[in-house]
């Protein structure tokens, strides 16, 4: 196999994974929305962010450092040295899971009170012991992607999700029966998130002794415990110090989420009242950050497999490979992704109406939405940088944003009065805009390429065009529901915009020559497949 078909089986497989994974994690917070109340849903939402939030930091950056450090190894042939820094990830995995789910549940009652939402204590201590074995898990799903096999991690994610999923519904479910308050039944569902792990550690183990059997038949081991040849000492500097700025860089969008948790209640309590602060963090998170993580789907596994590919093709100086997998994953990432943003933000309403328990909010998921477009660049040059060892210049980028973010917050939430969460949540953007353009331009000096080149107006121009019909179709399920009712409205419309505007788009990009036939040989087979019918509409 190529290294281009390499990497876009790799991209594929893990873009399968994260989708699955995201709409099952949909699919879990649609229930949860209906069943929790704007307390529940505030306080779920404020345990999964500062979960996530002290996930990334708890594993350090070794998964993404692990895969390349993995990778450059073998691309070496020095398989016991791979060995040797996987058992020292391991080690490190496995104390600090113990250490960071102590220190959660402890602080759990400081930290709600400081973002004056203390019902959220009980759904943070029940998630903490999830983190006893995610790290652990991370680092796994890190050796398999240095080995370029993306299937085991795609597939514990999927086990996760099902596994979190069904349990949070169901605990969720009994004590809503029970007639427990919405902090309760909030713990129940964040409980799921322990059985998940669960989940994802058991098909781990399973991949990882069915490998070890493998590598003892080659005379090799899985996990090197024994050989001095790289002492654990030298082992951690050299991992520690690529992890420290990995980690920062990681953090991007885990501590974005965790800042907006963490500040919306204290700056807007004074001006929208208590409940309502409360009814907007709830919105925030069970529905605007759901629907805002369907976009960047493909640039996770673009990321994830970007990583040790240009790591390999830049440690060989081989620069033609690496400035055609750059423009590749810079192309596909916006091509494919701004599609899906201007249709989820532009249609926030017809979607709200058909997921979620009210139409509150709607503004809120489509200006978190827009935004994510430049998530996505961000998340795709970011891996970039990464795997040109410069996650130190990547980890200024990402500090930048985030003083721009939190400045920019404090700012705007008093200044536009009782809409400032859209100051907030605006903010977000913009922050992902400031990494993404900082990151580019590091990029620029470093290699040369062309996302779309002086094809920017005619791109631009099918984005209004498909941001008008998504407005337009999304408007019309509203006028629908005096005459349907407003659920069916909704539904209808939101397959209109499913299958309309994918299909107006497509055309666009071939007639207005965004997508040229001469290219079309670059793109991954199966988007090949859906345009080359489409090419005859450029004769002539």
């Amino acid at each position: 196999m190529s290294k281009k078909e390499s990497f876009i089986k790799g991209t594929l497989i893990l873009a399968a994974a994260a989708l699955v994974a995201r709409v099952l994690g949909l699919v879990q917070r649609i229930p949860l929305e209906h069943m929790l109340g704007s307390v529940g849903n505030a306080s779920f939402s404020a345990a999964n962010n500062v979960y996530l939030m002290l996930l990334t930091v708890a594993t350090a950056g070794i998964p993404s450092t692990l895969s390349k450090m993995i990778s450059e190894r073998y691309a070496l042939d020095r398989p016991q040295e791979a060995g040797r820094i996987y058992y020292a990830a391991l080690l490190f995995s496995g104390m600090m899971g113990v250490v960071i789910t102590l220190l959660l549940y402890i602080f759990a009652p400081w930290y709600t009170a400081l973002i004056k939402l203390p019902e959220a204590t009980p759904a943070i201590r029940a998630l903490a012991p999830a983190l006893i074995l995610f790290p652990t898990i991370a680092m796994m799903r890190g050796y398999f992607q240095g080995r370029n096999m993306m299937a085991v991690g795609g597939v514990s994610q999927i086990i996760e999700q099902v596994a979190r999923v069904f349990t949070a519904i169901l605990l969720a479910y009994i004590l809503l029966q029970m007639g427990k308050p919405g902090e309760t039944i909030a713990a129940g569902a964040t409980f799921g998130g322990v059985l998940g792990s669960l989940g994802a550690f058991a098909i781990m183990l399973f991949a990882s002794v069915k490998l070890s059997k493998n590598e003892r038949k080659k005379g090799r081991t899985l996990i090197n415990r024994h050989d001095q040849t790289i002492p654990l000492g030298q082992i951690y500097g050299d991992i520690f110090k690529l992890s420290i700025p990995i980690v920062l860089t990681a953090l991007a969008v885990p501590a974005i989420n965790f800042i907006d948790t963490t500040i919306i209640k204290p700056l807007l309590i004074g001006q929208i009242g208590d409940a309502m602060a409360t009814m907007q963090l709830g919105i925030l998170g069970s529905r605007a950050q759901s629907v805002a993580g369907i976009p960047p789907i493909l640039a996770i596994a673009l990321s994830t497999s970007l990583i040790p590919i240009i790591s390999a093709a830049f440690a060989r100086k081989d620069t033609q490979h690496l400035q055609q997998q750059v423009t590749l994953a810079m192309r596909v990432a916006t091509l494919t992704g701004m599609p899906i943003v201007l249709a989820l933000g532009c249609a926030a309403y017809s979607v709200n109406g058909l997921l979620f328990s009210t139409l509150d909010g709607a503004g809120i998921i489509a200006v978190l939405t827009i935004g994510t477009i430049f998530q996505i660049t961000m998340m795709v040059s970011n891996s970039m940088l990464l795997g040109m060892n410069l996650a130190r210049r990547s980890m200024v980028h990402v500090a930048i944003g985030l003083v721009v973010k939190l400045a920019g917050s404090f700012a705007l939430a008093p200044l536009l009065g009782n809409y400032g969460i859209y100051g907030i949540i605006g903010m977000t953007g913009v922050c992902f805009l400031v990494i993404t353009l900082l990151n580019l331009h590091t990029l620029r000096k470093i290699v040369s390429f062309s996302v779309l080149g002086n094809r920017w107006p005619a791109f631009i121009a099918t984005c209004m065009i498909i941001a008008a019909a998504s407005f337009g179709l999304s408007e019309l399920g509203s006028w629908m529901t005096a005459f349907m009712h407003p659920r069916l409205a909704f539904f209808i419309a939101c397959c209109a915009i499913g299958v309309i505007v994918p299909s107006i788009y497509l055309v666009l990009l071939v007639i207005l020559r965004v997508i040229r036939r001469d290219e079309l040989g670059t793109y991954p087979r199966p988007l090949q497949k859906v345009l080359r019918p489409l090419m005859r509409l450029q004769r002539g």
